[in-house]
């Protein structure tokens, strides 16, 4: 047989190894909407606390750095700090963008950067303004 692999086998390698590069390709493609699906319900739970002016349930859904940021310069608790921030507190998801585990999500009124921990998806910043000639967004909340 001096190592031939005989047609048969050869065919049902073949099978498989396109099946298993399907599968990949499947899979790589799909992975990105339960992310931002997951992004989506959370900034949908922050913006849906400051709207019930639940502060204490939003600071609940802040990463840990910018909860600590919003803590140290407000020199106060994060739920008072973030009633005086003022953040618009509600507006319909018009897009999310998912990009590894980072995501923006654009609101009605308001830009919303998030972070996927371990525990889930994380708000990192809110009340973002866009900046002229491609300058990093303004953000009212934000981490260090």
């Amino acid at each position: 047989m001096g190592g031939r692999v005989p047609r048969r086998r050869r065919a049902l390698t073949r099978t498989a190894l396109g099946a298993l590069l399907a599968a990949a390709v499947l899979t790589g493609c799909g992975a990105t909407a339960p992310r931002e699906d997951g992004a989506r319900r959370a900034a949908g739970r922050f913006t849906a606390a400051l709207a019930a002016r639940d502060f204490g349930a939003a600071c609940g859904l802040l990463a840990p750095e910018s909860r600590e940021q919003l803590t140290e310069d407000g020199k106060t608790p994060c739920d008072r700090a973030l009633r005086s921030l003022e953040l618009p507190s509600a507006g319909g998801a018009r897009a999310v963008e998912v990009h590894g585990r980072q995501a923006l999500l654009r609101t009605d009124d308001d830009t919303v950067f998030l972070s996927q921990f371990d525990g889930g998806w994380r708000v990192t910043a809110a009340g973002c303004v866009p900046q002229p000639d491609d300058l990093p967004y303004r953000c009212s909340l934000k981490g260090a």
